[in-house]
C-alpha cells in the first residue's frame, strides 16, 4: 500500500495513539488540535498521579464498559492493560500497581510520558499542529480555524478523536456534535459520567460540613455495593466512591425522576448489634451522645443521621439502627458535565462499521471518548481511549488497502 495523507483531529490519547500506528505504517500523518498544546486533559489527570490502567483480571476488566463492553472487546483484546504498561515502558515510563489495583507511573506524573511520546511521534514523521480548531466540512475537505485564518485540509482518510464534553476548558467541548449530526451521523446526547450529585442539604448542615470526608462506609445503588469514602460538598456529594455509582444514579434520575444512594455508616456492625447497643443508652441523653456511645458515630456521620432521619426514627433504637445501616441520600441531579471526570453518550456504536468508520461518511473514522461508551475511574477510560485509537488506525489501514 502506497503512503497516504491522513488527518487526525484531536491531540489526546486516542488521536496520538492512532498517529503512532499510522505513521509506523508509512503514511503521512498530521495531528490537529485546537489548543496551544497537546494532551491537556491527559496532563490534568496526571497531576494527582496518572492512573494509566488497572491490574485486575483482564476478563473482568473487559466487562467494565457497560453495554459497550462487547463492542469494545476486540479493540481491548488488541491492546490490553499489560500492553499499556509495556508501551509506557518503551517510552521510559515504568509503572507500579497501587494497593487498589490501579496502575500508575512510578514518577506519578503524566508530563514525562507525554513529552517522550510527542518526541517519538515527531521522529516518526508525524506533524503536530496546534491552534487548529475544526469548524466544519468543505466540499474538498475539513475546515480549520487557525490564528492566520481558516484553512481547508484534504486527506485520503480522517480520524476524529475530539473527546466528549467534560472539562471543556481543556479542549473537549462537544462542539463537533452538530457538525456530524447535520451529516446524518447518529449521536446520543452527552451526559456527565464519573460525576458528583446535588443534594438539597439544609443550610446548617452544608455550612458546617461542606468539605468533610465520609470515611469507612459502604454505598449501594443499582450499580452494586462498594466500600470506600466520599466527600460532602456544598452542592451535594463528590468523590471516587460516588463516581462508582454515577451511571446508575444518573440513569435512575432520567428514567424515574428520583434516585437514592444508600450508605452504611457502620459497615463493621450488624443492624441487630446496633439496635441492642442503642437501646441500652439512656433516653435522656442527647442524640449526639447516643450515636457516639451506642454506634460509634460522631462528626459528619452523626450529622448525616440527624439531617436525614425523622424525629420518630431518631427516637426509636431499632429504626435508628436501620437508618445507620441504610442511610438514604436522595440525589436530585448530576453535577454539570463541565465538572465531570468523563462523559457518556456520543457517536452511537452502531453508526460505525467494524473499522470505526462512520457509515454515513465513508473515509471518516472516530475513536476515544467521543464514542458512546463509558467506564468507571481506575484506568479504564485511558486504556479504552488508547485501544480504540489503535483499532481505528487499523481500520484506516484496512480501508485504504481496498482497491479503488
Amino acid at each position: 500500500m502506497s503512503a497516504k495523507q491522513i488527518a487526525i483531529v484531536g491531540g489526546g490519547p486516542a488521536g496520538l495513539m492512532a498517529a503512532e500506528v499510522l505513521s509506523l505504517s508509512g503514511h503521512t500523518v498530521t495531528v490537529y488540535d485546537g489548543m496551544p498544546t497537546f494532551g491537556r486533559k491527559f496532563l490534568l489527570a496526571g497531576k494527582s498521579g496518572l492512573n494509566i490502567t488497572h491490574s485486575e483480571d483482564y476478563q473482568h476488566f473487559a466487562t467494565r464498559f457497560g453495554t459497550a463492553s462487547d463492542h469494545l472487546r476486540k479493540a481491548l483484546d488488541a491492546f490490553t492493560p499489560k500492553d499499556v504498561r509495556t508501551w509506557a515502558s518503551g517510552l521510559g515510563t515504568e509503572t507500579f500497581t497501587g494497593t487498589s489495583g490501579r496502575v500508575f507511573p512510578t514518577v506519578m506524573k503524566a508530563s514525562p510520558l507525554l513529552r517522550a511520546w510527542l518526541r517519538r511521534l515527531e521522529a516518526q514523521g508525524v506533524r503536530l499542529m496546534t491552534r487548529h480548531r475544526w469548524t466544519g466540512f468543505a466540499d474538498d475537505g475539513l475546515v480549520f480555524g487557525t490564528p492566520d485564518g481558516p484553512i481547508t485540509v484534504q486527506g485520503d482518510a480522517t480520524l476524529l478523536a475530539l473527546g466528549g464534553a467534560s472539562w471543556p476548558r481543556l479542549g473537549a467541548d462537544g462542539s463537533w456534535i452538530p457538525l456530524l449530526r447535520n451529516r446524518g451521523v447518529e449521536i446520543a446526547d452527552l451526559q456527565p459520567a464519573n460525576c458528583g450529585f446535588d443534594v438539597e442539604w439544609s443550610g446548617v448542615f452544608k455550612d458546617r460540613f461542606a468539605g468533610a470526608p465520609l470515611k469507612s462506609v459502604t454505598t449501594t445503588s443499582d450499580a452494586g455495593t462498594f466500600p470506600g469514602e466520599f466527600v460532602i460538598s456544598r452542592h451535594g456529594i463528590e468523590g471516587s466512591l460516588v463516581y462508582a455509582h454515577s451511571s446508575a444514579l444518573r440513569d435512575s434520575l432520567m428514567q424515574q425522576a428520583h434516585a437514592t444512594l444508600l450508605v452504611d455508616l457502620a459497615p463493621g456492625r450488624s443492624v441487630e448489634r446496633l439496635a441492642k447497643d442503642l437501646a441500652r443508652q439512656d433516653a435522656k441523653i442527647s442524640l449526639s451522645n447516643r450515636l457516639r456511645k451506642g454506634a460509634g458515630l460522631e462528626g459528619v456521620k452523626a450529622a448525616l443521621v440527624r439531617e436525614l432521619g425523622s424525629q420518630a426514627i431518631l427516637n426509636d433504637a431499632a429504626q435508628l439502627a436501620g437508618l445507620i445501616k441504610t442511610l438514604p441520600i436522595p440525589v436530585v441531579r448530576p453535577r454539570p458535565i463541565a465538572e465531570a471526570i468523563s462523559s457518556a453518550g456520543g457517536i452511537r456504536l452502531d453508526a460505525l462499521d467494524e473499522r470505526y468508520m462512520m457509515k454515513a461518511l465513508p473515509g471518516l473514522f472516530a475513536a476515544g471518548e467521543m464514542l458512546d461508551w463509558e467506564a468507571p475511574t481506575g484506568g479504564y477510560l485511558l486504556t479504552a481511549c488508547f485501544a480504540t485509537g489503535r483499532a481505528a488506525a487499523a481500520g484506516i489501514n484496512e480501508w485504504l488497502a481496498i482497491p479503488a
